[in-house]
């Protein structure tokens, strides 16, 4: 009896694989058009600067805290250029540094924001004083822990947040219940949650821990709560959430409010930007080696003369110097050796 097929589910759309950051930055690189204005507009400027993030920027744009040339603006719409001067709330704007990224592990219990109107500690309130003033790159839920991504370059924070970028995201979740791999599968498919479809996961049982269950997952979108929503279609709930990757950088040994700058040689490997990079001395070129150079080989024996290099020597019974030609396999049916070489078959005797 031919087993039947289920067709593909075709609500999921096919993966596409991500665009990295340094093509989203090559893209915003691009040569503009002629006739638009020179320099960038100012909440860009305000953004990579380290003032706010963009949104953030063109807010304080409309509420009449952003002066440019002594002119109060009301409209984000405005390019600037390096000679203008620039003031937020009176302060003048400062030319911005180079880009930093910071690894930071968000204990559980912390607020992920500027401030909270309940009165809950925030993240900014626990980093150290000497840090210049940073932005979280997405947020983690006040129940959640891990990997926080911390950066002074709001045109860097918004590059890495992009759904173009696509960078998984990888979580460690515990939850209450045995779930088998079967009941994990609408997961793996796409679900819908309360009208709101969330994209297909990575999703791995790890083990069974008692009443628990250790699950690893992977996201390529930021959702609000977004694992803890879909587990709970499931009639699965999360009490341990740890984020412990972000694209390319990890938790690593991180402990609880840890707080660990990534390299500037990562930087640029990673996302295409040179910010604050060590001047690289150039390499002088290996001198060329002279000929019938001595090639060691080890300790030299005693009484023995160090090779040359040149053409290699030719092998005994072997006049043109090439390797002994493989012996051709036996034929079907003939005999074999115990080293598997043929063997004639033996002669038959006279009768005498």
């Amino acid at each position: 009896m031919a087993e039947k097929t289920t067709p593909p589910d075709k609500s999921v759309s096919a993966w596409q694989p991500p665009k990295s950051p340094r093509s989203v930055a090559k893209a915003e690189a691009a040569p503009k058009p002629e006739g638009t204005p020179a320099g960038e507009r100012i909440a860009k400027v305000l953004s990579r600067a380290g003032i706010a993030s963009r949104r953030e920027a063109e807010r304080l744009i409309e509420i009449g805290e952003v002066a440019v040339n002594g002119k109060v603006i009301t409209s984000p719409a405005l390019n600037v250029t390096s000679t203008d001067r620039i003031t937020v709330g009176g302060k003048p704007v400062k030319a911005p540094e180079p880009a930093r990224l910071w690894l930071y592990y968000k204990p559980e219990g912390l607020v992920t924001s500027e401030s909270d109107e309940k009165g809950r500690q925030t993240v900014f309130e626990t980093l150290p004083e000497d840090l210049p003033r940073v932005m979280s790159v997405g947020r983690l839920d006040l129940n959640s822990e891990g990997l926080l991504l911390l950066t002074n370059d709001g045109e860097l924070k918004r590059r890495l947040e992009l759904p173009s970028t696509g960078w998984l995201r990888k979580y460690r979740v515990r939850i209450n219940g045995n779930p088998t791999d079967v009941d994990l599968e609408p997961l793996r498919r796409g679900i819908v949650v309360d009208g709101e479809r969330f994209q297909p996961m990575v999703v791995i049982l790890d083990r069974i821990q008692g009443a628990n269950a250790w699950l690893t997952i992977g996201l390529r979108e930021g959702k609000n709560r977004e694992i803890r929503r879909a587990l709970n279609a499931l009639d699965l709930f999360v009490n341990r959430l740890i984020r412990v990757s972000y694209g390319p950088f990890r938790l690593g040994d991180l402990e609880p409010g840890g707080l660990e700058e990534v390299k500037p040689r990562v930087l640029r490997d990673q996302l295409g930007l040179d910010p604050m990079a060590e001047e690289e001395v150039p390499k002088r070129p290996a001198p060329p080696k002279p000929a019938g150079r001595s090639v060691s080989h080890g300790p030299a024996r005693e009484g023995l003369k160090p090779r040359t290099e040149g053409p290699a020597p030719r092998r005994r019974n072997d006049p043109a110097g090439d390797a002994p030609k493989p012996r051709s396999a036996p034929k079907t049916g003939q005999k074999t050796g115990p080293s598997g070489d043929p063997t004639r078959p033996p002669r038959p005797r006279r009768p005498s």
